[in-house]
């Protein structure tokens, strides 16, 4: 979302969002001269919240609810999101008190709008109405370019974010930077939304684990478990996302139940209790094997909740997938090496120099590279 501050000595409104490389900042206005410091934080304090609210409508879509019928999750956050044409006018023309009262929106977007509003009435400067406007525009349209999978200016805020759905046009952006490089290049934590890139991360891995499964003779969703024994691996989410795919979830399914699961724990939901009571039966299974003892003492034993970062899911599981190719280059390596070596002499193996080592480990990642483009392509269907 986009920060709203007031820079006191020069007496300006400044705007500031992050993005892939680092942050950014923007001059809104110029504030009004004599104006109560405690007042003007008040305003930038009500366009941060409104900033907050809408984007939570890009990251909570409709699209990713189970249900959009009346008084549904769904419905909820489709209706939230036909607020963005009122928010302009509730900033200009904002509810104020009268007669003691005044009237609150149930919607968020709306709401905060009205903030902005009344904190614009109490400075009473016309100017400044004009130009904060005209900013919430901006800040609107934004969300909105996100939605449309367009990252360009302020939307490439969204880099940051965790969405609980994937936009075809980022996924397919993102499947186009793996395509180049199937370790993951740089360019997909800079411009494209990590819930798509993760989806198409995803497809990616799952062709790399197809490739090292096929030289090592183990099955697919054992890889990167076992490449963990060459080199340490976060291999949980990948060996569990491997599993999901082999079994015919799709790559967005797999990756979008994931970071919704998460994104529900961030928001202090259980998403499912069921599944809570089976891991917590599991775990007392474990400790009494593990301890002798028929009711183990639960008291410090801590349970995960969600495999990923509740704070950014979706940049983790995407770290967490590419990481995973990663591995399954290493298992490859090991197989692939075998058949290299016989080509060559052992005593000059050992000889190598580091320019060589490096440049025999650069035709390792070619090879295992070409072959996982290969698998991808052949498995393209799953992905769109």
């Amino acid at each position: 979302m986009t920060r709203y501050c007031v820079v006191p000595d020069r007496r300006e409104l400044m705007a500031t969002w992050g993005t892939g490389e680092g942050d950014l900042a923007v001059c809104i206005a110029a504030l009004p001269t004599g104006a109560d410091t405690a007042a003007l934080l008040g305003l930038a304090r009500a366009l941060t919240q409104l900033s907050d609210a809408a984007w939570r409508t890009y990251t909570h879509p409709a699209s990713a609810a189970e249900s959009l019928e009346p008084n549904s999750e769904g419905w909820r956050r489709e209706e939230e999101r036909k607020h963005f044409s009122e928010v302009v006018e509730a900033i200009t023309n904002p509810n104020l008190p009268r007669g003691g009262t005044m009237a609150v929106s149930y919607s968020s977007v709306l709401e905060s709008a009205h903030r902005v509003g009344r904190a614009l009435h109490n400075l009473d400067d016309p100017q400044l109405v004009k130009a904060v406007a005209a900013e919430v525009a901006a800040e609107l349209a934004a969300v909105e370019n996100a939605e449309l999978g367009d990252l360009s200016g302020r939307a490439q805020q969204a880099v940051l974010l965790s969405r609980e759905d994937a936009s075809p046009v980022q996924v397919a952006a993102a499947d186009q930077l793996l395509q180049q490089d199937p370790f993951g290049p740089d360019e997909l934590f800079i411009g494209i939304d990590p819930t798509a890139a993760a989806v198409a991360a995803a497809h990616w891995l799952a062709a790399a684990a197809g490739v090292a499964a096929e030289a090592s003779g183990l099955n697919p969703a054992q890889v990167v478990l076992e490449a963990d024994n060459i080199e340490a691996l976060p291999h949980e989410t990948p060996t569990l996302v491997i599993g999901l795919i082999s079994d015919g979830v799709t790559p967005h399914d797999a990756v979008t139940s994931l970071i919704g699961h998460a994104m529900h724990v961030a928001d202090g939901l259980l998403p499912d209790p069921a599944a809570l009571r089976e891991q917590l039966d599991d775990l007392e299974e474990t400790l009494a094997e593990y301890t002798g003892e028929d009711e183990p003492d639960l008291t410090d034993v801590a349970l995960r909740l969600t495999p990923l970062d509740p704070r950014r899911p979706a940049r983790d599981l995407l770290e967490d997938l590419l990481t995973g190719i990663h591995g399954c280059w290493l298992l490859h390596s090991e197989y692939d090496d075998l058949g290299h070596d016989e080509e060559a002499d052992t005593d000059d193996v050992e000889e190598w120099d580091d320019e060589q080592a490096e440049q025999h480990q650069n035709g390792s990642r070619e090879r295992f590279a070409q072959l996982v483009r290969d698998t991808a392509a052949h498995h393209h269907d799953r992905l769109i």
